[in-house]
């Protein structure tokens, strides 16, 4: 995972000098201070999410003096973080302009632009800054990142290696095991990501043993690891090991009671008290941390669900007219938008993650953006839309009635709604299955009963690839159904 981009405290990040005479600058109370001072006081607000005011502090400077690096820099990470990822872009180049040696703004702009989509970009910039400080570890972190995405190991681990190398003092902490004491060691954060970094690109080549390896080293390095504990979870899940997946989990909750990661992976682990869907929680935490990698991983999986659907809404509504009033539920990042466009006369979104709906909205694709659980949403707007589709979000669903029912309400008579699945597959009875993944499969009869039951007419349910995940296809349902016209 890539590092956000946001202002280091004190002595973490270099800084450049101010230019000479800066001139004083009036705080908020009307205090003197000088224009260093003053963006000081901006990064601080900012590190405390006071976006306003250290906005306000940033532009006050540079209305003072146009060169301030650090406000250039700064206010460009935080336009990137409200969504104006250009504008933000277009700041921090402004900075390396004046300052082109600095690293750090470097991996910054690398961060923007990886967020944007732009990869060969961001790494152009990643490489910049390692050629001025070849051992920055998120740097290397990053570019593993990409390369992984592209489903280039040998690449990504040697990139992730390098983040380790860059941090010899606390790799030979953890080798040397005789003084190891959890207590004792620094948290590490760039060490622990590409730890779990690794493990995760062992996990995508179906190497488990070496995932479970390196997640414990994140775990050992940076013990509130979130993303290690999972993934540690998960692989020895994969091994057929539930208990000790079990164990990773309930020690996770033992220090975090009600952590909605951990609670939803144990009861994929157990069995035990598994919901009727993800709580909005754990899909909130999930796609906001997922959101900056999530365009390249998909595309290195051979995402076929916006595709999928597009071609089914072509089938049953013809040609595009522009006509339609469409919902896109569970936009996420946006793939479907471009994909049913031309279709809509208006298209709206909705999704649980604030940081999927700020990409989806710098694609300039949706006419309005919701962050809301899509069942409320759907229940709050009867007779709506023409179409509502939802590509792979109902696979954080387990029981579908309510969500089925709140749809066909939504949708005016003769509208369609067209969504992805995954499929539940061998011989039983359970209608659904919360998979070691967090997501639930679904079996063909559920789905279509399940329709039924909503008041759908002419349903169809068809076999699919949805994406490729660990070298093996993941098989899905594409559903579709209308609501009736009156008679």
């Amino acid at each position: 995972m890539s590092r956000v981009a946001h202002p280091q405290r004190r002595g973490q990040r270099e800084r450049a000098d101010p230019p000479p005479g800066s001139a004083p600058a009036a705080a908020e109370d009307g205090e003197r201070i000088t224009l260093e001072e003053a963006v000081l006081r901006a990064q601080q607000a900012h590190r405390h999410g006071q976006h306003d005011l250290a906005e306000r502090i940033y532009r006050a400077v540079l209305a003072l003096d146009p060169q301030d690096v650090n406000a250039l820099h700064f206010l460009g990470v935080l336009l990137h973080q409200r969504g104006d990822s250009g504008g933000g872009a277009a700041l921090i180049r402004q900075a390396l302009a004046l300052v082109p040696d600095a690293p750090g703004v470097w991996n910054n702009l690398g961060n923007v632009l990886l967020e944007m989509g732009q990869i060969d970009e961001a790494v152009e910039a990643y490489r910049r800054c390692l050629a001025l400080a070849p051992e920055l570890a998120d740097a290397h972190n990053n570019l593993g990142t990409i390369h992984r995405s592209r489903g280039e190991w040998a690449l990504a681990e040697a990139a992730y290696l390098r983040a380790i190398a860059a941090q010899p003092d606390r790799a030979d902490a953890y080798d040397n095991m005789a003084a190891l004491n959890r207590a004792a060691l620094a948290v590490n954060p760039a060490l622990a990501d590409a730890y779990n970094n690794l493990a995760n690109l062992m996990m995508a080549q179906r190497r488990i043993g070496e995932a479970v390896a390196y997640a414990c080293k994140a775990i050992t390095v940076s013990p509130g690891h979130g993303s290690a504990r999972k993934l540690l979870g998960i692989a020895y899940y994969t091994l057929g090991e539930l208990d000790r997946a079990a164990a990773v989990y309930r020690e996770w909750l033992a220090e975090e009671p009600d952590n909605p990661v951990a609670l939803h992976h144990l009861a994929a682990c157990t069995g035990q008290a598994i919901p009727d869907r993800a709580a909005d929680s754990y899909v909130e935490k999930t796609f906001d941390d997922f959101a900056a990698s999530f365009d390249a991983k998909l595309e290195h999986l051979q995402y076929r669900a916006p595709h999928l659907l597009a071609n089914a809404l072509e089938a049953a509504c013809g040609a595009p007219r522009g006509a339609l009033d469409v919902l896109d539920a569970g936009c996420g990042t946006g793939l479907c938008g471009p994909l049913v466009r031309a279709h809509a006369r208006v298209l709206s979104g909705v999704d649980l993650s604030g940081r999927m709906l700020e990409r989806a909205r710098q694609r300039g694709i949706y006419d309005d953006l919701h962050k809301a659980e899509l069942t409320h949403h759907l229940s709050q707007h009867r007779d709506r839309w023409d179409v509502v589709l939802s590509a792979d979000t109902l696979c954080y669903f387990g029981d579908l009635d309510a969500m089925l029912a709140a749809s066909h309400a939504a949708l005016r008579p003769g509208g369609r709604l067209l969504f992805t699945v995954e499929a539940l597959a061998g011989e039983g009875d359970a209608p659904f299955h919360l998979q070691p993944n967090g997501r639930y499969a679904h079996r063909h009869g559920y789905v279509a009963a399940a329709m039924a039951r909503a008041g759908f007419d002419d349903i169809a349910i068809d076999g699919q690839v949805l994406r490729n995940e660990g070298g093996e296809p993941v098989r899905g349902w594409l559903v579709s159904g209308q609501r009736s016209q009156p008679r």
